[in-house]
């Protein structure tokens, strides 16, 4: 094998991310949500059920990770609680909380 084929290729240089750059990186904003589609029919009750509260952990889960919130162990029931009620989110339970920190665990 010829010796200009073993040659490594200059590293490219990462795209700039919000940490990295010179200047500030725009977000597109305004956030809209998608658009609601309804959920498939026919499927056990409990389905649904799991479905939504996966949902609401994970939307609770952004919204604590956006107000500086990175540890599962600083997330506590109150301190979830708090943000759905900050985000405009019934009140979750025990077990939507546990799913909380759960999300926030195993994301890293």
């Amino acid at each position: 094998m010829p010796a200009a084929a073993l040659k490594q290729k200059p590293a490219r240089k990462p795209l700039p991310t919000q940490s990295t750059a010179k200047h500030p990186v725009l977000l597109d904003l305004p956030y809209a949500p998608l658009e609601k589609r309804p959920l498939p029919p026919g499927r056990p009750r409990e389905w649904y059920i799991t479905h939504n509260r996966r949902l609401k952990a994970l939307r609770l889960a952004i919204a604590l990770l956006d107000s500086g919130v990175y540890m599962p162990n600083q997330a506590r029931d109150e301190t979830i609680r708090d943000t759905a009620e900050t985000i405009g989110v019934h009140p979750p339970s025990d077990t939507t909380c546990h799913m909380v920190r759960a999300l926030m665990r195993y994301a890293r």
